[in-house]
């Protein structure tokens, strides 16, 4: 059960793990105690083999404002600054093996964003509004250029990274920050279709898939097709391949589809 004080909520339901985002007294900045309450959250998560989806939501109207700013000013005293934890969340979401969607109803900013470019699905309202702050307090966006700059082509990069400037659902969209923007009375529904279909893989091959679109392009290319067609052929062949080639042809939902799906 989740603790009255939690800063990440965690509801579970037809395979799909929530992680909400609840502080809103600071725009759910990332502060090392959300943090670290959102990496034992993905941990449980991956650890549950009920769970098929697990979606990044927050309540208020900011989705998150990026680091928290009054925690990194008392750090400076300490000559560390507590940043460093947020390449953690990134790798642990981007490296998640089940589906992680970001749902974003409200404004993101700087380290928000990282976090939903490292989601692999990213749904956002029309209305939402972005922008890589970080030069306008004489930082740079760093940590999260790991997630952020393979979703962006270089023009949009360098516009948004130089100017600071805010940006729509729309554009966020039409650059590969998030999968699609909706209305904002449409989110639920959007993100819920999402995870319907999500649920529908199996588990074993939602991780490969994970990992084939992490995979970087071979030199040799006979080379790469004779590896990728013995993967599948170990995919095919695996206790999931065998269920869901059966479930097919017997018309019928594959043994790990969560009832009601």
């Amino acid at each position: 059960m989740t603790s009255p004080d939690a800063l990440v909520r965690v509801a579970t339901a037809r395979g799909v793990t929530t992680l909400t985002l609840d502080s809103p007294h600071n725009r759910n900045a990332l502060s090392t105690p959300l943090m670290t309450q959102l990496l034992a959250g993905l941990a449980d998560a991956v650890a549950d083999d009920a769970v098929r989806a697990i979606v990044l939501d927050h309540t208020g109207p900011v989705f998150c404002s990026g680091a928290d700013l009054k925690e990194t000013a008392t750090a400076y005293a300490s000559g560390t600054v507590p940043a460093g934890m947020l390449g953690d969340v990134l790798v642990a979401v981007r490296e998640c093996p089940k589906p992680v969607v970001a749902k974003i109803a409200g404004p993101a900013r700087a380290g928000g964003l990282g976090l939903i470019a490292a989601a692999d699905l990213a749904v956002c309202a029309q209305e939402a509004t972005f922008a890589f702050t970080e030069v306008r307090i004489g930082v740079i966006p760093a940590v999260i250029s790991a997630t952020v700059l393979p979703r962006l082509g270089q023009r949009a990069a360098a516009e948004l990274y130089l100017t600071g400037d805010t940006f729509d659902g729309r554009r966020a969209a039409e650059i590969g920050l998030v999968t699609a923007a909706v209305p904002a009375d449409e989110l639920d529904a959007a993100v819920e279709r999402y995870c319907a279909s999500l649920v529908k893989g199996a588990p074993g091959a939602l991780a490969g898939a994970k990992e084939l679109l992490r995979r970087p392009a071979g030199p040799d290319l006979r080379a790469e097709i004779a590896e990728l067609a013995a993967l599948s052929t170990g995919y095919f062949l695996s206790d999931e391949g065998r269920e869901g080639v059966m479930a097919f042809r017997e018309k019928r939902p594959a043994a790990w589809v969560p009832a009601g799906d």
